[in-house]
């Protein structure tokens, strides 16, 4: 199909992606530049956020374009901390509309994170159109002050609640990475009900989760008899050798690894996922249909990663363990349910499929150069109208 170019007043469209700093801003983000450039071939992309070595090496690794601006956090810092990131907060905002104003920016689509506050209010400043996206099923600090701003609210859950004019929310779901949903709709080859056998991963996000390494490991002693089991265990960096060295005590087969930048191979050649509850990795498992057994981090902000899980539980489409009730017993009894009963793990995964919007990232874009087009026709209207009265006013009218 042959890509359309949006009409700008520039050459070809710019849009500007704001926020980021966790993986949870960041890959939604990065989803939604994709489908951009998938749409306008010579669509211009930029990132402007935080300075994070996360965020820059990702960044780097797709070849985007990417800017940092100097902006302090406020949500669970001290009183004078607070009050030295509102003292700076002025100069945020003006740096980055210098950096809109060079870029010539069409669109602000700001994602979460501190960073994208002043951006979004520097775009409101320039007159430029700007949308949110909200990954959690509680919207975070930042979106609930931009809410007011933008011209329109995506949402991944259907039971999102935002501030302002409930009729610019539009259910979106939250976008993945091209390269996961490339192995959606894969089946895993470990299935077989007439010998069974589980693959079962387990992540805690880029830097690993040390209470879940903690629980897998001692599910090891319980599990190292059974056969038919095999672990994808990314750790993180600080457990790599402690959890590689408790596989090998107990001989399980496994693979391990402190991070997996081929993340969508391990995830198609699972059947069981043990995991936090972060917004993406919730909406990667619904897409690719997988069975879920989350352990939401008890610190996340306004504690949205169990309210994300809980929506999936309720419907019958996960499984979770608090992380204060986490423990290695707690795990091999799950697994050694899963084990048995196969057909528990396939309702599971075909409910998990009800929360799954492959074309997330594709709606949200379609939909956002429609809000564009609205602003060109507007602005038509406008100078079309100031046109008429400047020749009524000059015939004496």
């Amino acid at each position: 199909m042959e890509k359309k170019k949006m009409p700008s007043t520039q050459d070809r469209l710019r849009v500007v992606i704001a926020g980021g700093g966790t993986g949870g801003h960041l890959f939604p983000g990065i989803a939604i530049a994709e489908a951009f450039i998938e749409k306008i071939s010579d669509c211009r992309v930029l990132f402007i956020g935080t300075d994070r070595p996360f965020e820059k090496s990702i960044l780097a690794e797709k070849e985007f374009d990417h800017e940092s601006i100097f902006v302090q956090p406020l949500k669970g810092k001290t009183i004078w901390a607070k009050l030295v990131a509102m003292a700076v907060f002025p100069w945020s905002v003006y740096h980055a509309t210098r950096k809109m104003q060079r870029f010539k920016a069409d669109l602000v689509v700001g994602v979460g994170g501190y960073s994208a506050a002043p951006v979004a209010i520097g775009a409101w400043l320039l007159g430029v159109r700007i949308v949110i996206h909200e990954q959690n099923i509680l919207p975070g600090m930042t979106n609930r002050l931009l809410a007011r701003l933008a011209s329109r609210i995506y949402v991944s859950f259907e039971n999102t609640k935002m501030p302002g004019d409930s009729k610019k929310i539009f259910l979106s779901g939250n976008p993945v990475l091209s390269k996961v949903l490339a192995v959606a709709g894969l089946k895993p080859h470990t299935v077989n009900t007439k010998a069974p056998r589980l693959t079962v991963l387990v992540l805690g996000g880029s830097q690993g989760a040390h209470s879940i390494n903690m629980a897998i490991a001692s599910a090891l002693d319980d599990l190292k008899n059974v056969t038919g089991i095999f672990f994808i265990h990314q750790t993180g960096k600080a457990d790599e050798m402690d959890i590689k060295t408790t596989y090998a005590k107990y001989d399980v087969a496994c693979r391990v690894a402190p991070f997996f930048s081929d993340i969508e191979r391990q995830y198609a050649q699972a059947d069981l996922l043990i995991c936090r509850a972060g917004a993406t990795t919730v909406a990667e498992a619904a897409v690719l249909e997988k069975g879920c057994i989350f352990v939401p981090y008890p610190f996340a902000a306004d504690n949205h990663q169990e309210l994300n899980a809980r929506a999936l539980v309720k419907a019958g489409a996960a499984g979770m363990i608090l992380d204060k009730d986490l423990s290695g017993q707690a795990v091999a009894r799950l697994i050694r349910y899963y084990l048995a009963n196969p057909q528990a793990l396939t309702y599971m995964a075909k409910q998990a499929k009800r929360f799954g919007r492959p074309h997330a990232a594709e709606e949200i874009v379609n939909d956002c150069l429609t809000v564009l087009k609205k602003k060109q026709l507007l602005a038509m209207l406008f100078l079309g109208l100031s046109t008429v009265r400047g020749k009524r006013k000059s015939q004496g009218f």
